[in-house]
């Protein structure tokens, strides 16, 4: 019997899960990409595909490989994937979280959504489409970077910053994090399409203030200074703001749970999503969330310097806004110091591509519908979109009705439903032939 994709992909995704790509966000401590990145040239070289490996820094490697289509007139489709993952304390998991290991209808793992799974994917359906000899209507360049866990500086940043000729003629891209199932009832399920993301800008906050022994009275402390600007920041809570892609959301779920949703109170909707609230919540509203602290060097000394890191993520059009307000709330006398800012990117929910993607998921599941939203997170898209490509997140899962799905990403006992993922490869197929 013949090799398919859905018999692969459980294999090369557990293959993957078990290479530690860990990305601390130190270079002194991040693992690297380089490995998996190998492993992926290794199985796309079997299958007679050319590929290119750009090493950004030592061990930090990316991936690139142009499969020519019947109508290279057309624009190109970017497929991307990165292969970093954040860190995992095994002694909070209940398995290995590097063993790949297959329990209860799961494969589990660090990156088992995030995203080794779609990683897993691609690489199965170009595989099968060698053995076979399928040609696909257009270009597909394949892309697997490194680094986006932490700010994509060695990862696809790296790569429109210094190899942007790799992906000339590309007009649309497909990553994650999209394409995941929200069970309704027995009969719909509402598939969600990232067609936007938020902005980010790491923002570091420093205090000054006069320093001296601890023992003394201090009316200029660095640390006080920098803990009244911090919690002010943390406590405010920022406007709702409802996007175009927000809004087409809320309209669609609310005439496919047949609920009437005003516009002017989303969070009441929200809150009867379930798993997903938590991930549609944080979209509606900007944020500035404090992350780090850091000051002094002796209990008994107070410094004269003291700094904060703040993560703050923004919605499309609301970056000049936020920042006033930010500024209002931190206070004149605390500088601020722009450590990594990315845009959001937005586009718009309509087009060929969009089509395929339900036709895709429809062929698999009848009860499938493609609805588009706005992630509050970031991904390789904010790189991507600088060239003019449109991105979108779809990495087709079709997920158990009470999986928290939400809670897996950066979570503990992070796994994908191997069902899922053999239903993911088909969708992709069928979407990357009919695209």
């Amino acid at each position: 019997m013949e090799t398919t994709a859905a018999d692969e992909v459980v294999g090369i995704c557990r293959d993957l899960l078990r290479i530690d790509t860990t990305n601390t966000g130190d270079p002194r401590t991040t693992v690297g990409e380089r490995v998996a990145a190998e492993y992926v040239a290794g199985k796309l070289g079997e299958a007679g595909i050319d590929v290119e490996l750009h090493e950004s820094a030592p061990k930090r490697a990316n991936l690139i490989a142009r499969i020519p289509g019947a109508d290279r007139s057309r624009g190109a489709l970017l497929v991307h994937g990165h292969l970093d993952v954040v860190p995992a304390d095994a002694s909070e998991w209940s398995v290995d979280p590097f063993s790949g290991e297959e329990k209860d209808g799961y494969l589990w793992g660090r990156g088992a959504i995030d995203m080794k799974d779609f990683d897993a994917m691609m690489l199965a359906v170009v595989r099968d489409w060698a053995r076979t000899g399928y040609v696909p209507p257009r270009d597909i360049v394949l892309c697997y970077t490194a680094d986006e866990e932490a700010g994509m500086q060695y990862g696809s940043q790296w790569l429109v910053d210094n190899h942007r000729e790799k992906f000339e003629g590309c007009t649309e891209a497909v990553g994650e994090v999209g394409g995941y199932s929200y069970t309704v009832n027995d009969d719909l399920r509402l598939y969600l399409v990232q067609t936007a993301e938020k902005g980010l800008d790491w923002l570091r906050l420093h205090a000054t203030g006069r320093p001296g022994h601890g023992s003394f009275i201090h009316d200029d402390n660095a640390v006080t200074n920098l803990a009244d600007a911090v919690a002010r920041v943390g406590h405010h809570r920022f406007p709702t703001v409802v996007t175009p892609t927000v809004r087409t959301f809320l309209e669609q779920v609310g005439d496919a749970l047949q609920i009437d949703i005003d516009p002017a109170e989303p969070e009441l909707a929200i809150a009867k999503l379930g798993p997903i609230a938590n991930l549609i919540g944080a979209t509606i509203r900007n944020t500035a969330n404090p992350t780090r602290l850091e000051a002094g060097y002796k209990d008994n000394v107070i410094p004269g310097r003291a700094s904060a890191t703040i993560d703050c993520r923004t919605l499309p059009g609301e970056a000049d806004q936020f920042l006033a307000t930010l500024r209002e709330l931190i206070g004149p006398d605390i500088e601020i110091e722009h450590v990594h800012q990315q845009p959001a990117v937005e586009t718009s929910f309509d087009g060929a591509l969009v089509d395929a993607m339900g036709a895709a998921l429809r062929a698999e599941d009848p009860g499938a519908r493609t609805v588009p939203y706005l992630m509050s997170g970031g991904t390789d898209a904010k790189a991507f979109a600088t060239l003019g490509i449109r991105c979108f997140g779809f990495a087709p899962l079709r997920l158990p009705a009470d999986l928290n799905f939400a809670s897996l990403f950066h979570g503990i006992d992070e796994r994908v439903p191997v069902e899922g993922l053999k239903f993911g490869v088909r969708v992709l197929d069928r979407l990357l032939r009919n695209s």
